[in-house]
């Protein structure tokens, strides 16, 4: 007997197993993008995988990725289109998992307004946020209408998107997140017509994406984050309303009507299995960006995405 207490006495002091700690940077404030991350960790499925995870909104959203590069986190939130760039500037970066596995983005312009087509942007101002990708997709937008870039003016309006265009400031913007602008702009009395990118000879792409650094990539974490996220992603997908209520639980500031109708709108745009990698989409992206000119060379897949659980 004395020898049994003894040994319980010497489990009882031994410390519990330490969760793997893993900093993950957002691409911006916390939003229903976001879902499985949040989800997964309310839930507990973090936990369930030994993993303690630190998630960060940044102050700067183009910070995450250089600073995942630079070693200071684990993973950035960032976006397929961006990754290509990044690579090719010499960002030790690679795809690990996906997020949003659509894209978001579009053409965006007042539903009660003089755009009917792209067609109608010829000599009109075009608002936009960030250069360079967003340049390539309007050129192809606009040439399926007989369009040149060059005749339209590129107005860059920061990320005032919808509300440069309901002032009149500009005529469209590119890079309008169609689960959020449209149902902000319909809250606000001003509804929005969304010409879609991939519908107009875009390469499809995954807006949002884990990256890392792979000379410090711990592929095993990675792994177990995902599967961690994927169960979030099934459980959101089951149990909409529920999830709803747990994501939105976790701030004030997201319990709002746009927060409600955005997550209902993403719903669908989630990865269902986010470590699962489509290596055609990677190529036929690269493609399209030495096409446009944006890139002088076509990386191929094993230098921009990795399956970490192929590894």
């Amino acid at each position: 007997m004395k020898k049994i207490l003894t040994t319980l006495a010497l489990l009882a002091a031994t410390p519990a197993f330490a969760a793997d700690k893993m900093t993950v940077l957002l691409d911006w404030f916390v939003n229903p993008d976001h879902g499985p991350i949040i989800v997964a960790q309310e839930k507990g499925y973090f936990t369930d995988q030994d993993l303690e995870v630190e998630i960060i909104a940044p102050a700067d959203p183009s910070a995450p990725p250089r600073l995942v590069a630079a070693g200071q986190g684990d993973l950035a939130v960032s976006y397929q289109p961006q990754l290509h760039l990044q690579i090719h500037e010499g960002l030790p970066l690679k795809r690990v998992g996906t997020l949003v596995a659509t894209p978001l983005n579009c053409l965006l312009v007042l539903k009660d307004g003089p755009i009917k087509t792209p067609a109608d942007l010829k000599g009109k101002k075009i608002g936009f946020s960030v250069a360079g990708v967003e340049e390539a997709v309007l050129s192809t937008v606009l040439g399926n209408y007989g369009v040149k870039l060059d005749e339209v003016e590129l107005v860059n309006v920061n990320f005032s998107l919808s509300p440069s265009l309901m002032s009149g400031q500009v005529d469209a913007v590119i890079g309008a997140y169609r689960n959020f602008e449209l149902n902000q702009m319909d809250i606000e009395g001003r509804p929005g017509t969304c010409f879609y990118i991939e519908e107009e000879g875009v390469p499809p792409y995954d807006e949002l994406i884990y990256v890392a650094n792979p000379a410090n990539m711990d592929a095993d974490k990675v792994a177990r984050f995902l599967d961690a996220t994927e169960k979030a992603t099934q459980f959101i997908v089951n149990h909409p309303q529920e999830s709803w209520e747990i994501f939105s639980g976790t701030s004030p500031e997201l319990q709002d009507e746009l927060n409600k109708r955005a997550w209902k709108d993403t719903l669908t745009r989630f990865a269902l299995r986010p470590a699962g990698l489509d290596a055609g989409r990677y190529i036929r992206f690269e493609e399209f960006l030495k096409d446009k000119g944006l890139t002088d060379s076509v990386n191929p897949v094993s230098d921009m995405a990795i399956d970490v659980t192929a590894q």
